[in-house]
Parts: structure tokens; sequence; C-alpha cells
């Protein structure tokens, strides 16, 4: 093989793109509506779930009941000292 010969075999496309240009726009639209739908489909049943969840839930009992922690200020006091 000569240098002319490996140039044209290293640059000849073999990556896989040889396909009719024409089937990329409709292989993308579908591609594109099975996303858009299933985009729906998730909305919808986030939707009902939603819906079926109570107003508000009943306050935790229990020992491992989370207490509310009162943010400090900027210097370290608490809210309740500067009173």
């Amino acid at each position: 093989m000569d240098g002319v010969n490996l140039i044209e075999l290293l640059a000849d496309n073999n990556f896989g793109d040889t396909r009719a240009p024409a089937l990329a726009g409709p292989t993308g639209l579908v591609i594109i509506l099975l996303l858009v739908a299933g985009t729906i489909f998730l909305i919808r049943n986030m939707n009902k779930r939603l819906k079926r969840l109570p107003e508000s839930f009943p306050p935790k009992t229990g020992e491992f009941q989370a207490k509310a922690v009162e943010p400090e200020r900027a210097n370290g006091a608490h809210a309740e000292d500067e009173k």
C-alpha cells in the first residue's frame, strides 16, 4: 500500500451514517412524539396521585418526632434573647 491508498482508506466514511438522509426526519419526529406522549401520561398520573393526597397530614407523634429548631441570628443570638 502506498501513502495515497492509506489516506483514502482512512478518509472513507465508515461511521454508520450511510443511511438515506430522508430517514432522519421521520425518525426524529417519531422519537419526539413518543417523548411528548410519555410526558403527558406522566403528568396525568402525577395529578391523579396529588389529588388523592389529604389536605394536611396529622402531626407525628412518638419518639422520633422532629423538633423545630429556631434559626440563629448572624451574631449568634436567638430571637428570644432580643426581647
